[in-house]
């Protein structure tokens, strides 16, 4: 697995650190780590700094002047993207989803919308439910037609190349393991656009680690996020020379704590935001991380990981907080 083979900018902090959770391990009678992915640095920090080390690295190398991207309106990509642009001097235009159909203030001028605005990216807006594929070509078509040169960026940065981020995670996450003579006995992460589970999935399995992954799903259905899952895991040992080394088996996907949908915060999730702040300090996001932990902490309570050593991956979003006070209010 050798990721200097592919084209790669340096973005972000690494490698992020990986600490225990005394205060929530005791509370929950499971031995936790924190990867803490939130440290990233570019713009706050999160999981999406890493994927953008390859896929900017894969801009360049096309030429391209301006990066396309899409998300829901408080994406944690669309802003990490923007602020990516903005360091390598690159245009951006970036095309919100309004996924939630939230029309409050907070949703949709502060948070994550605030800071894709301060890095100067282009916005544009579109209902929810949009062919968000046809958006991103549409804008890149703009975008070539003033003279431009477009790099389309899928939601999330969920293809193969935005993958090896993720790989290169998991090979980091087992050599800090090594050096703290840790076993490993499985990986927390929330599942969304699928890449940073695929990602994960796929390094583990070319390097032989045996640690297996278990994403909380914040979206889709069970079947539909593992199929995902699997197809982008796929496609990534392909892009690294070992297309026989996932299979489907490795991929698993909970998806009973998505609650109303997307971006929707039920009492659970702002519980688990609560009880990550008030034990070891840590700063979860409403839309993944939240519900991440409310899973975790569900399965923890039912015995799911009992004499295991769990490391949960935060990949950010904390900034998105600011997107919903109004939501998260009567529940502080």
């Amino acid at each position: 697995m050798h990721l200097a083979r592919f084209p790669r900018i340096r973005l972000a902090h690494l490698p992020t650190p990986l600490e225990p959770l005394p205060r929530l391990s005791e509370a929950l009678g499971v031995e936790i780590w924190i990867k803490r992915d939130d440290c990233t640095g570019l713009a706050g920090g999160g999981n999406k700094t890493r994927k953008l080390e390859f896929l900017l690295g894969d801009a360049f190398e096309q030429g391209a002047d301006t990066l396309v991207t899409q998300g829901a309106v408080q994406s944690n990509h669309v802003r990490q993207t923007a602020a990516a642009a903005a360091a390598y001097g690159l245009a951006c235009e970036c095309i919100l989803e309004q996924r939630t159909g939230s029309k409050a203030i907070d949703y949709t001028r502060n948070g994550n919308v605030l800071m894709d605005r301060l890095f100067g990216a282009g916005i544009r807006t579109v209902p929810g439910g949009s062919d968000m594929p046809a958006e991103l070509e549409k804008t890149a078509a703009e975008v070539t037609a003033r003279g431009g040169k477009p790099y389309i960026i899928p939601g999330g940065g969920s293809n193969p190349v935005g993958a090896l981020g993720y790989v290169d995670c998991a090979r980091e996450i087992v050599v800090q393991a090594d050096e703290l003579d840790m076993q490993v006995d499985r990986i927390i992460t929330a599942t969304g656009s699928a890449g940073t589970h695929a990602g994960l999935v796929a390094g583990l399995a070319v390097m032989g680690a045996d640690i297996p992954v278990l994403g909380i799903g914040v979206r889709a259905p069970k079947a539909k996020q593992e199929e995902n899952v699997w197809k982008l895991a796929h496609a990534t040992a392909v892009l690294l020379g070992r297309p026989d080394a996932v299979t489907a088996e490795m991929v698993v996907a909970d998806c009973d704590y998505v609650g109303e949908g997307y971006g929707l915060v039920d009492d659970a999730v702002i519980e688990a935001l609560k009880l990550a702040a008030r034990t070891d300090a840590i700063v979860l996001d409403p839309v993944y991380t939240g519900k991440a932990m409310k899973g975790l902490i569900a399965l923890a309570k039912a015995g799911r990981f009992e004499n295991e050593t769990v490391v949960f991956l935060h990949t950010g979003g904390a900034q998105g907080l600011f997107g919903y006070e109004s939501v998260l209010a009567a529940g502080l």
